[in-house]
């Protein structure tokens, strides 16, 4: 991904909501499944790490990243936006 690829989906990402928090349990495989899942019909999202979450947010978007096979745009404090391209006929943001 290059930098203005990143930086675009990084405003894009401005306006969104997070659609999934991170809580004390952290990532259970139920979790993995449902953000694979948004990520199949979003191809952007924003996840909340709440405060009584131990682990460390960078380590959390590597492993989400690492498990759904998506791309990590940014962590910013407790939130992390992910990015996976949609299948050719799913589409829906299409990258400078």
């Amino acid at each position: 991904m290059t930098t203005k690829q990143r930086a675009y989906l990084k405003s894009l990402a401005m306006t969104m909501e997070p659609i999934f928090q991170i809580g004390k349990s952290s990532i259970t495989p139920g979790l993995t499944e449902a953000i694979s899942e948004a990520l199949d019909a979003r191809e952007l999202i924003k996840i909340n790490v709440l405060q009584n979450c131990g682990d460390n947010p960078k380590e959390l978007a590597s492993m989400i990243g690492e498990r759904t096979h998506s791309q990590v745009v940014q962590v910013i404090g407790k939130k992390i936006v992910l990015y996976r391209e949609g299948k050719d006929d799913k589409k829906k943001i299409v990258l400078p």
